[in-house]
C-alpha cells in the first residue's frame, strides 16, 4: 500500500513536495490543503484533492503523513504542534535558535495524541546537521564551520516578505571567500557570524511604503539579519521576476580536526551541496523523512524526532538486504 501524503501549503515548497512524491513510487499525494480558495489552486496530481485548511480534520484517517510547507517565522511554530494532534507530520522549521523549544512543543502534542512529528527536515537544518554530528563524533578534537550559499534562502526571503510594506523579496546568502579559504587551509580561525557571510536582499515595496523603515526592520531582525552585514536593494517587480525568479542554493559543512598523541596530524572533512532548486531538493529530503515518519508510526512510536534520531535505513525505499548488498 502506498504511503498517503498530505501537503499543507502550496507555495514553492509545497509544489516541490508534490514533484518529489512522483519520484517515490511507494508514496501518493492524497490532498493539498491551502489557505487560498481551493478552486483557485491548480495542482499537478489529478488524483489528489485540493481542500481548505479547515477541512484537514476530515482527512484524519485518510492521510498517513502530513507535510507542513509553511514558513518558519510565523506558520510552523503554530501549525506543527496543532497538526501533530491529528496527523503524523514532517516540517522544515529552520530557525536554528528556536529548534529546542519547537521540539518540546511538538513532542508534548505528539505524545499526547500518539503521533510522530519529525521537525527541522531539509538540508540545513537536516543534511548539514547530520554531517556536523558525524564529523564531531569522528574528530572530537576540532572546530566546525558551516557556509551557506551563494543562494536564495527561502526562510529569510519569507521573513522579509512578512514585513509590513513589502510586496515581494528575495534574500541571497553569500559566503565570504577569504574566511572559507582560511578554514580549508587548516588555520582553524575563530570566525564571527558577520565574518562568514554577507546577506543581500532584493525588495519590492508596496505603494507608499517607507523604504528607510523597511530597511531598518530587515537589518535589525533577530535570528535572521541582526548579526550580519546586510545589503538591501529596492527594485521593481519586473526586475525581481526577470533577474531573481530562480531559487538556487547550496553550501558547505567543514570540520577541521587533529589526531595523534601530540595532535600532530590535521584533517579536513568537507560536505558540499550545489543546488539548482532549493525547494525541490529540500522537498526530496522531506519525502524521505515522511517515509521514516510512516515507518516509525507503524512501529507504534510516538513523539517528536529530528534527523539525529532516525536511522538511515528508515529513509530508503530499499530493504535492509538490498542496502547491505548494494551500498554498504
Amino acid at each position: 500500500m502506498s504511503i498517503r501524503i498530505g501537503i499543507l501549503g502550496y507555495g514553492n515548497l509545497g509544489r516541490g513536495v508534490e514533484c518529489a512524491l512522483q519520484l517515490n513510487p511507494d508514496m501518493e499525494l492524497a490532498a493539498v490543503f491551502t489557505r487560498r480558495a481551493p478552486e483557485q489552486v491548480s495542482i499537478l496530481t489529478k488524483s489528489a484533492s485540493v481542500c481548505a485548511v479547515e477541512e484537514a480534520i476530515q482527512w484524519k484517517d485518510k492521510i498517513d503523513v502530513m507535510i507542513l510547507c509553511g514558513g518558519s517565522a510565523k506558520d510552523l511554530p503554530v501549525q506543527s504542534p496543532e497538526f501533530v494532534k491529528m496527523f503524523n507530520i514532517v516540517d522544515s522549521f529552520d530557525t536554528h535558535a528556536h529548534i529546542p523549544e519547537h521540539f518540546e512543543k511538538v513532542h508534548a502534542a505528539a505524545k499526547e495524541h500518539n503521533h510522530i512529528g519529525i521537525i527541522s527536515v531539509g538540508w540545513d537544518p537536516g543534511m548539514f546537521s547530520l554531517n556536523r554530528m558525524y564529523a564531531n563524533a569522528i574528530l572530537p578534537e576540532g572546530q566546525d564551520y558551516t557556509f551557506w550559499g551563494k543562494g536564495v534562502s527561502q526562510g529569510h526571503s519569507d521573513a522579509v516578505r512578512r514585513i509590513e510594506g513589502v510586496k515581494d523579496a528575495r534574500q541571497y546568502t553569500i559566503p565570504i571567500e577569504t574566511a572559507l579559504e582560511r578554514v580549508r587551509n587548516g588555520e582553524n580561525p575563530n570566525l564571527t557570524t558577520r565574518e562568514k557571510h554577507l546577506r543581500e536582499c532584493f525588495v519590492v515595496l508596496e505603494e507608499g511604503a517607507d523604504p528607510a523603515k523597511v530597511e531598518q526592520e530587515i537589518k535589525t531582525m533577530p535570528n535572521y539579519f541582526a548579526d550580519y552585514d546586510t545589503i538591501v536593494h529596492f527594485i521593481s517587480m519586473e526586475e525581481l521576476q526577470e533577474q531573481h525568479s530562480q531559487l538556487p542554493h547550496g553550501g558547505l559543512v567543514l570540520r577541521s580536526g587533529k589526531t595523534g598523541m601530540e595532535k600532530e596530524h590535521g584533517h579536513i572533512i568537507e560536505y558540499r551541496l550545489k543546488l539548482d532548486s532549493n525547494p525541490e531538493f529540500t522537498s526530496c529530503v522531506i519525502a524521505a523523512y515522511a517515509r521514516a515518519a510512516y515507518r516509525l508510526s507503524q512501529e507504534g512510536q510516538t513523539g517528536c524526532r529530528t534527523v539525529f534520531d532516525i536511522a538511515p535505513a528508515y529513509l530508503s525505499a530499499r530493504s535492509g538486504e538490498e542496502l547491505r548488498a548494494s551500498m554498504l
